[in-house]
């Protein structure tokens, strides 16, 4: 091909063509990645790092097919980064997949910066989510780093996704108490205070006939965080006491019948 005087191959002429739309490509891919990952906030340093890694990559591999087309001989060249490949991707396997983990974590979102999860045997505040770890500070007050795979790889409990959560309160009375009274004394008690949700209302279900006592299962819904759940749990239980007390039911101490085998 003549341009100017100047003779061009064809396979010079689809190199350039590659190049151009590889280019393209990559913009968009960019700015593509940029706004699904940080939708709802600025493109933070994690993600324009993911997204300038696969810049690189898209490039990387259009000027491999842009050289190829251009009727060079880069058999040597793909040798050799296919086997440095290799060697770098089985040194760094943790790395990548930790990289991978944390990438489909922000593209999912099971959760935010901000909200409570349980994930594996740890509990707390997501502080911040990178490519590589979650970071979350325990109620306790312990800032933990969770590598992403590992927290991908097990079951995740956000507690604050949702409006509302359920507590159950196990509540025991003696044998000889009237169970419909009690029902009715439970979730009286339940319902006086402060933070327990009248939509699903509380209710008092007869569990088991235990050793001891008779189990009622007390259940009541509340906010979704922990700091609620906690405190509205206190509160009940000290309404239920003082309510049982008032009423005459006893909250029966474990008990033990011996019988030497003689008939009264």
């Amino acid at each position: 091909m003549d341009i100017y005087g100047l003779q061009i191959s064809q396979g010079a002429v689809q190199a350039i063509l590659v190049m151009v739309v590889t280019i393209a490509v990559t913009v968009a891919v960019r700015f593509a990645l940029l706004r699904a990952l940080a939708r709802d906030e600025p493109p933070r340093y994690q993600v324009r790092q993911l997204a300038r890694m696969v810049s690189v990559s898209l490039v990387v591999i259009g000027l491999l097919v842009a050289l190829q087309l251009s009727d060079l001989d880069i058999r040597p060249l793909l040798g050799a980064v296919g086997i440095g490949g290799i060697a770098v991707a089985i040194a760094a396997q943790d790395i990548l997949q930790n990289l991978l983990a944390g990438f489909l974590i922000q593209l999912r979102r099971p959760f935010r910066a901000g909200e409570q999860i349980k994930s594996d045997d740890f509990e707390g505040t997501v502080t911040d989510i990178d490519l590589r770890a979650v970071h979350m500070r325990t109620y306790d007050g312990l800032d933990v780093v969770i590598p992403s795979a590992d927290v991908l790889r097990s079951p995740i409990v956000n507690n604050t996704r949702t409006a509302q959560r359920r507590t159950t309160l196990t509540v025991g009375v003696d044998y000889r108490t009237d169970l419909r009274l009690a029902q009715q004394v439970l979730v009286a008690a339940c319902k006086s205070i402060e933070g327990v949700s009248t939509l699903p209302t509380p209710e008092a279900l007869v569990e088991e006939f235990a050793d001891s006592s008779i189990n009622f299962a007390l259940r009541y819904w509340h906010k979704s965080d922990v700091a609620t759940l906690w405190r509205v749990r206190s509160a009940v239980a000290i309404a239920v006491k003082d309510a049982l007390d008032t009423a005459g039911i006893t909250i029966p101490f474990p008990q033990r019948v011996l019988w030497d085998g003689k008939d009264e």
